[in-house]
């Protein structure tokens, strides 16, 4: 009967939210109560319906207490910092807190529950595992049955509506039904999976034991996929992986997948598997390191080129979690007395580390919105960035109160221009529309070598058809462009600088058009500071031809070429041809 009581209590506490909203009362009027209000109302009442009959009921309420605390905290600055300038309230009802919160709860209730139980402050690991395992289980079945009662209740008013009975639909179609309704359905669907997973705990263990088990049997193939990969970064470099624009969320899902798999194949870790498995558990372990290795290089890359924003920082966030597991599951792997026991205690770190971490995004620590606020600005006063070139749009609309701001403080800045742009952008009511591509920025390209321009066709052609095949011409980044005869036929090309990438352009008799990118594997290679000073020269001609494999262009690159310390500048800073 409790937890009928919560359920139809948490019901009744969002139905009068929703009608606070809907009519503009209290205390949806007051932000700062209001958001804390609804996120508790939704999230908070999981835990005692979760853990009732598995913790002293002192220590349940107080857990629940400091999480509804926590989570109310977490609201408040979301109300704070705002979504829109317009609506102050609408932070608390993105999803971004509403998912945070949810992992945040679910982490640390996972952690303490299982303590609770032991009497000391931490369990034992098959603890963990068994109790995520079968809340994992209940929760899927108390969503189930939820769903289920629902499409029953539209089937019965379909079927009365035949007859010319809307009642139902009418009664279903009523928050004052639907939210006290499923509050206390999903309650009862709760306590069910309770008792069914308590009866019958062997077979819950066998049905998630068969599926664990065969989920790590795709470690093998994930092995050979990123060992693949990896083996195959040095023939084809660098240069195709930046390319995707999107290196670090790739690599970071390829990580995130080895974890998972790996922690399938090791589950509570009392009956070591397979040897296949294990072998491939080490192998996962040690891949981990150049994957996470060559996301932070991406990463530094894009944030050196172009500053922090709030997917740059959340995809920090995601490295430093994936940062601390590749260490852990290293040493674990390299430790061959027990079969990776210490990836427990790495889990377990690793687990408090996410909660600690998702606290701090979503509080002003380390809020996305004003570390990437702050970066942006710096650029943009420090010269990086010009004005013209300056997103303001972000500070006003995207950035919440942290945007709004900067953007006050930029209204009177020192530099006419900055102080211009930024008094238009805070006079603006709504967003403006993404300009088309126009083409690279050739009011602030600077051209090398000493003395060489940009061709007139390639400044005038429509790039509005072609631009997107280089960062430089369809995000209009202030780029360099490089002009050199790199084919040797006497006609100049034009090269585009994207970080340490050049986009080859070539003139055809369809106007200029991408043919080939540039790029090393150098890290911490600075390739403005090259240009600038001249070092740039083209190698010395080799007896040696591309290998043509169907349609695909092979170069062959001779052994013991690779990283080298850049050349002593050119004497007279001209660009030195073969």
């Amino acid at each position: 009967m409790t937890r009928l009581a919560i359920g139809l209590a948490q019901g009744i506490a969002l139905f009068l939210l929703q009608k606070a909203d809907e009519s503009k009362a209290w205390p949806a009027t007051a932000p700062m109560l209001y958001a804390p209000l609804l996120v508790c109302a939704l999230t908070v009442p999981l835990i005692p319906l979760s853990a009732l009959s598995a913790m002293r009921r002192t220590a349940l309420l107080g857990w629940s207490a400091v999480a509804a605390a926590l989570v109310a905290i977490l609201a408040i600055h979301a109300a704070w910092v705002g979504a829109t300038p317009d609506r102050l309230g609408a932070g608390p009802l993105s999803p971004p807190l509403f998912i945070a919160v949810a992992a945040l709860l679910f982490i640390a209730h996972h952690l303490i529950q299982p303590a609770e139980a032991a009497g000391k402050p931490v369990a034992p690991y098959a603890d963990y595992f068994d109790l995520v395992g079968t809340n994992a289980v209940r929760l899927f079945l108390s969503l189930a049955f939820t769903g289920a009662f629902w499409l029953l209740l539209f089937l019965a008013g379909a079927l009365f509506k035949l007859i010319g009975v809307e009642a139902i639909q009418k009664l279903i179609g009523e928050t004052a039904f639907a939210f006290p309704a499923t509050g206390l359905m999903f309650a009862a669907a709760v306590h069910m999976a309770v008792q069914l997973t308590e009866a019958r705990a062997g077979l819950v263990r066998g049905v998630r034991t068969v599926g664990l088990v065969l989920l790590a049997w795709l470690l093998p193939l994930m092995v050979t996929i990123a060992g693949g990969f990896l083996a195959t970064l040095p023939f084809t470099g660098l240069a195709p992986l930046w390319s995707t624009k999107a290196a670090a969320s790739l690599l970071l899902s390829a990580a995130a997948a080895l974890i998972v798999l790996i922690n399938a194949a090791y589950q509570d870790g009392l009956e070591p598997p397979n040897a296949i498995l294990r072998w491939a558990a080490r192998a996962a372990s040690l891949l981990l390191i150049p994957i996470v290795i060559l996301t932070a290089y991406a990463l530094w890359l894009r944030i050196h080129q172009y500053g922090l924003t709030p997917d740059r920082v959340m995809a920090t966030t995601y490295l430093i979690v994936a940062t601390g597991f590749t260490v852990g599951y290293t040493l674990a792997a390299l430790r061959s007395a027990t079969w990776m026991k210490p990836l427990e205690r790495t889990n377990l770190v690793m687990a408090a580390v996410s909660v600690l971490l998702l606290i701090a995004l979503f509080t002003p620590i380390a809020d996305p919105a004003r570390l990437s606020v702050a970066s942006q600005v710096k650029r943009l006063e420090s010269g990086k960035v010009s004005a013209e070139k300056f997103d303001f749009q972000f500070l006003r609309f995207d950035s919440g109160r942290y945007g709004r701001l900067a953007l006050e403080r930029l209204r009177v800045s020192r530099d006419p221009e900055i102080a211009r742009l930024a008094a238009k952008a805070d006079a603006a009511n709504e967003k403006a529309a993404t300009p088309a591509n126009t083409g690279p920025d050739f009011a602030h390209m600077a051209v090398y070598p000493a003395g060489k321009t940009l061709p007139a066709s390639f400044r005038q052609q429509d790039w509005s058809l072609h631009g997107a095949d280089s960062t430089c011409t369809y995000t209009r980044m202030r780029c360099s462009a490089l002009v050199i005869d790199i084919d040797g036929d006497g006609t100049d090309e034009v090269l585009l600088a994207s970080g340490a990438t050049f986009d080859v352009f070539k003139l055809s008799a369809d106007g200029w058009r991408r043919v080939a990118q540039a790029s090393g594997v150098c890290p911490g290679a600075d390739i403005d500071a090259a240009l600038e000073a001249g070092q740039v020269t083209m190698s010395e001609p080799t007896a040696r031809r591309d290998i043509l494999v169907g349609g695909q262009r092979l170069s062959v690159v001779p052994a013991g070429e690779g990283c080298r310390a850049p050349p002593p500048p050119l004497r007279d800073g001209l660009v030195k041809l073969p």
